[in-house]
This record gives C-alpha cells, structure tokens and sequence, in this order.
C-alpha cells in the first residue's frame, strides 16, 4: 500500500513572530510513518512543526501551516490507497495577519478570528476508492464526539485519544470503525499502537 499520514501540529500567524498553535509533539504521526515502512508499505509523511528527525524510509514533506498542509495532502492523495491523518491542526486562524510585530500599548487588544481548512473533511470527501482514517482527541463526550468527526468527515475509521497523548510516549485508544462499534482497544507505548494500527488496516481496509 501507498499511505498518506499527516502528523505534528500547525502554526497560524498573528503577525510576522507570534503564532497559534498547540503543544502536539508529532510522535504519535511519525510512529505510524515508521510502523508503514517496517510493514512494508510505502509513507508519505506531511509534518507540520516538530523536534523529530525524518523516519528512515519514507518520504517527507515539512509544511507549517493548516493551508500548506491541506495542499500537499491533496497534491499527494490522488496517488495513495489512503490516509491516517493524525496531526493536531490549529483549528482557527486570525482573520487578518499583521506585518510586522505588533506592539505592546498597554491596552487590551482583540483579535477576529475564522476556522481553517478542514483537511480531514476535504480528503474524506474525495477519497472515492481509498480510505480514511482520523484521529480523534477528546476531552468530554469522547465517544459522541469521536461518531460525529467519523461520520461528518465520511472516514473509514477513527482513532479515539485524550489529551494524556501531547507530548507523552505513550497513549490510550480506542478505534471505531465505520460502524460506529469500538473495535480494539490499545494502549502503551505509541509504537506497539501504531504496529496495531496498521496491522488492523491491511487486514480491514487494504483492498
């Protein structure tokens, strides 16, 4: 097979030095990236901002941006049998970015803000023969929470998480497949999980 997997977080600019963003490590993305290759498979990594080095043997692309992201994961799907996409995007961006450094006045200040592309969503919504995969993380209603983003983003599975996984070594998951039923349940270091991931892909999605 031939996967996309999306990992780490985005970045999205007030101004010319400050940004939004959030304290994704990327690990989790990149032990699946490395669990592709060890299976045999052939990765397509997109990164957003991360302190990791690139796995060996797969091929990578460094974006910073939810937009960047969205359109190298466009440009790259048409050629992959599917995607695990586990990056944290930042979900909203400033409606307008500032040249420059804004400067300290001693006042509050406001800043408008929009949602950003939804990555998952527009891959979901052009798969046709391939498959989805999302990562799900949740702090309340987990479950709903984790059926709505499947359903919504018309994934072929999803992996439930908590906030326990930023920045940790391991994780705790649960995977809901297209039914809506947990069908496994992982935790441990997020190598063993992402072995199991793709070990449940290539039997329950790989045509």
């Amino acid at each position: 097979m031939r996967i996309l997997i999306t990992a780490g977080p985005t970045r999205e600019y007030i101004d010319d030095v400050r940004y939004l963003s959030n304290a994704s490590s990327g690990r989790m993305g990149y032990e699946i990236a490395k669990a592709i290759v060890a299976a045999g498979h052939d990765a397509f990594l997109i990164s957003g901002p991360v302190d990791l080095p690139d796995p060996n043997g797969c091929e990578v692309h460094r974006v910073e941006t939810t937009g960047e992201m969205r359109d190298v994961c466009v440009e790259l799907f048409e050629r992959c049998d599917g995607v695990i996409a586990a990056a944290a995007v930042c979900d909203y961006k400033p409606l307008h970015r500032l040249s420059g450094k804004l400067a300290k006045t001693g006042e509050p200040i406001s800043i408008d803000m929009i949602e950003t592309d939804d990555v998952l969503a527009q891959l979901g919504s052009i798969k046709q023969h391939r498959w989805v995969v999302g990562f799900a993380l949740e702090a309340e209603n987990a479950r709903e929470n984790a059926l709505q983003k499947l359903r919504a983003k018309n994934c072929d599975a999803v992996v439930l998480n908590g906030p326990a996984a930023i920045g940790s070594e391991t994780n705790k998951v649960e995977l809901i497949d297209e039914t809506g039923n947990v069908v496994e349940s992982w935790s441990g270091n997020k190598s063993a999980i992402a072995a199991n991931l793709i070990a449940w892909i290539s039997t329950h999605l790989s045509s």
